[in-house]
């Protein structure tokens, strides 16, 4: 990262505060990135489960900023972690990530190791996506490019792979809200984020470089990646435990989050 890009992604957070960032607690440092469609606002549960033992920060990526319409990759996204860290005076952290935020954390934790003392990778993997995944995903984002708005039926589409079948039965309210949200993004900012991950190279063959604690989390009923593509990541990771959400999709933090909850909680209290 160059000293002018550092800059500016300092700059950026300091210059929007809380609507970029969310801050809370106080002890060992805790950061959160989300995944793509989503915003900070989706570790709201973490955030406030967490903070009465640690320092939560949950913050948005570029897509999720005035930033969305620049290039950028994965490793930008892990420089603006730093960055953000920087800003924020945090020395070391647990960096949680989810789906496309564990993207950027395995990569964060390869590029920083000397800024993690743990890492949370919800409902991600460490493989790249598949040929017909990147064909289905860039069939996905092509309307967009010209488009004037999120169409609510691509939303509607989505909501099915970002949430698991029993929250669509069992909490629609919860869906309906984000579905409804992503329909106000503007559509570069969705082509931008999906693009900086779309067609990565995969870090599976890296993963014993990272000798921190790890935890996998990841919802059961995940159906943009299912666990079981996880699951090699604990054979790989010099020390890693498998946290299973039942009844949980792709955003199993926000939809099971007590589950979640107690599960990064006890990994938190033996890192720290």
């Amino acid at each position: 990262m160059s000293e002018e890009d550092a800059t500016n992604s300092t700059q950026a957070y300091r210059r929007r505060g809380s609507a970029y960032a969310v801050d809370r607690g106080a002890g060992p440092a805790v950061l959160l990135a989300h995944g793509t469609l989503m915003d900070r606002t989706m570790f709201a549960p973490q955030v406030s489960a967490l903070s009465d033992a640690y320092r939560v920060v949950a913050y948005n990526l570029r897509a999720r900023t005035d930033r969305y319409r620049e290039s950028y990759d994965l490793d930008d996204l892990a420089d603006d972690c730093a960055a953000l860290m920087d800003h924020l005076g945090i020395e070391r952290a647990v960096l949680g990530g989810m789906s496309m935020g564990g993207f950027m954390g395995l990569r964060f934790a390869l590029r920083y190791p000397e800024r993690l003392s743990g890492l949370v990778l919800i409902d991600s993997i460490a493989d790249p996506h598949t040929p017909e995944e990147q064909e289905t995903y860039e069939e996905m984002i092509a309307g967009l490019r010209d488009a004037p708005a999120v169409p609510s039926r691509l939303a509607e589409t989505v909501s099915h792979l970002l949430f698991g079948r029993t929250t669509h039965e069992e909490r629609p309210d919860l869906v309906a809200e984000w579905v409804e949200r992503w329909q106000t993004y503007p559509p570069a900012s969705v082509v931008g984020e999906v693009e900086s991950w779309l067609y990565r190279e995969g870090v599976a063959d890296r993963l014993g470089e990272i000798d921190v604690p790890v935890l996998v989390v990841h919802g059961e009923e995940d159906a943009a990646l299912d666990v079981e593509r996880a699951e090699p990541m604990l054979d790989a990771l010099p020390d890693a435990r498998l946290a299973r959400i039942p009844a949980a999709g792709h955003s199993s933090n926000l939809e099971r989050p007590a589950a979640v909850n107690e599960a990064v909680r006890t990994f938190l209290d033996d890192v720290a």
